[in-house]
C-alpha cells in the first residue's frame, strides 16, 4: 500500500502516551495500520490571524508542490522509455526510497531554518519548487525537440513509400543523370494498380522511353517504380498519373543529400545520448528535492492545523499511519471513536461528510475530530 494518513492528536501527559494509545487501539483491531511518529520541530507559531491565513495558503502550496513532484516523476518515466520498469528505483529522496524517507522523516534544518517564520519557510519552499518547475520546462522542451526531430527522420527512413525518404532505397544506376532532354521519375503505385501501371505507363503521354520502368522497392501496400521520359512532357505525365491513382514523388538523386541524411540521424542520435545521462541525473536530483519539499509542506500543514485545533501551548503528537489492505473503513471508525472527545462537530456528520468551519477549515473539505491529511506515494502513472 502506498497510501499514508498523516494525523495529529493532542499530547496526553506526554506525547509518547498519545502515540502508545494509537498503537494499542490499531493493534487490538487486527493490526489495522503500521504507525510511525512524525517528528515536527518547535516552529514559530506567530499570531492567530497569520495561522488562519497560512492554513489556506499551505493547502494551495501542498497541491502545487505535489503536482510538480508528479510532473518530474512522469517525465522521468518518459525519458527512460524502454527502461521505464526501472523508474521506481530512480525515485529517491535523500538517497533512500520514498517509504523509508517518509517513515523516518526528519526536518531539514539547513534548508528550512526553524528560526524563520512559518510564512518565510513556506515562501522558501514555494520559490525553490517554482524554480525547479521552470528549469523542468526548459530542459524537457529542449530534449523533446531533439527527440521529435530524430523521430521525424527515423519515420522518414522507415515509413511507407508515400512519405519516407527515398534516398536509401535507390541507386545511382536507377537514374538517367546529367541529360539535357531526359529525366527519370519515381512513381508510387498501389499494389492493386500495379498491372495497370505496367500496361499503361508507356501510353500515358508521348515521349516516354519504352521499357524504361523498373520496380525498385515494394512495401505491404505500394510499389516504387522508376520511369524515364523527355523533360518537356513531365508536367503532362504527372497530371495523367494523378488521374490513374499513380503518385509521382518529388525527388532528385543526390549522393550528397543521402550522406547528409545519414549524418544528421547519427548526429541527433549522438546528441540524444549525450543529453540523456545529465537529464536523468537532473530529474532524479530534483525529484528528490521536490518530494522532500512536499513532505515539509505536509509537516507545516499539520503544525498549523494542530495549533488552530488544539490551541497553545503547542502540545500535540504528529503520527504517520500506513493502513493495511482493506482496513481503511475500520481504521477510520476506530480513530473517530478514539478522538471523538476532541470535537463534536465531526461526529454529527457522516464519514467523509462536507462541513464548513469558519476560520479554521476550508469549505467543502473532509473533517474529522483529529488533524488529518492523506498522502499517496503512488507517483507513477
Amino acid at each position: 500500500m502506498t497510501e499514508f494518513w498523516l494525523i495529529s492528536a493532542p499530547g496526553d501527559k506526554t506525547c509518547q502516551q498519545t502515540f502508545d494509545k494509537l498503537n494499542s487501539v490499531t493493534m487490538k483491531q487486527n493490526m489495522l495500520s503500521t504507525n510511525y511518529k512524525f517528528p515536527i520541530p518547535d516552529l514559530k507559531v506567530g499570531t492567530l490571524d497569520i495561522l488562519v491565513g497560512l492554513s489556506d495558503d499551505l493547502g494551495k502550496l501542498d497541491a502545487y508542490v505535489e503536482s510538480v513532484t508528479r510532473k518530474i516523476s512522469q517525465y522521468l518515466g518518459e525519458v527512460l522509455e524502454d527502461h521505464k520498469d526501472k523508474l521506481m528505483e530512480n525515485l529517491l529522496a535523500n538517497g533512500v526510497d520514498l517509504v523509508t524517507y517518509l517513515t523516518r522523516f526528519q526536518w531539514d534544518l539547513a534548508k528550512y531554518p526553524i528560526k524563520q517564520s512559518l510564512k518565510n519557510i513556506a515562501e522558501i519552499i514555494g520559490k525553490q519548487v517554482s524554480q525547479i518547475e521552470a528549469d523542468l520546462r526548459v530542459k524537457s522542451q529542449a530534449y523533446n525537440n531533439l527527440k521529435g526531430n530524430l523521430q521525424n527522420l527515423e519515420r522518414k527512413a522507415t515509413g511507407n513509400l508515400l512519405t519516407r525518404n527515398l534516398h536509401d532505397l535507390v541507386k545511382k544506376e536507377d537514374f538517367v543523370l546529367d541529360s539535357e532532354y531526359l529525366q527519370t521519375l519515381l512513381v508510387v503505385i498501389p499494389k492493386a494498380y500495379q498491372h495497370d501501371w505496367v500496361a499503361k505507363y508507356e501510353t500515358l503521354t508521348d515521349m516516354i522511353v519504352p521499357r524504361s520502368s523498373r520496380i525498385i522497392y515494394e512495401d505491404e501496400e505500394n510499389c516504387l517504380y522508376s520511369v524515364t521520359l523527355f523533360t518537356r512532357v513531365m508536367d503532362e505525365f504527372k497530371h495523367k498519373c494523378r488521374e490513374n491513382k499513380f503518385m509521382v514523388r518529388e525527388f532528385t538523386y543526390s549522393e550528397q543529400e543521402l550522406l547528409q541524411g545519414k549524418t544528421e540521424i547519427t548526429k541527433l542520435e549522438n546528441d540524444k545520448k549525450k543529453q540523456f545521462g545529465p537529464l536523468v541525473k537532473w530529474l532524479k536530483v530534483n525529484f528528490g528535492e521536490s518530494f522532500t519539499a512536499w513532505i515539509h509542506v505536509k509537516a507545516l500543514r499539520v503544525f498549523v492545523e494542530s495549533v488552530l485545533r488544539y490551541g497553545l501551548p503547542v502540545n500535540f503528537q504528529a503520527m504517520l499511519l500506513q493502513p493495511h489492505k482493506k482496513t481503511q473503513r475500520k481504521l477510520r471508525e476506530v480513530l473517530n471513536q478514539l478522538y471523538s472527545h476532541l470535537d463534536n462537530t465531526a461526529m454529527t456528520t457522516m464519514e467523509g461528510g462536507q462541513v464548513d468551519i469558519p476560520g479554521i477549515m476550508m469549505s467543502n473539505t473532509e473533517y474529522f475530530p483529529y488533524v488529518y491529511y492523506r498522502l499517496s506515494l503512488d507517483l507513477v502513472e
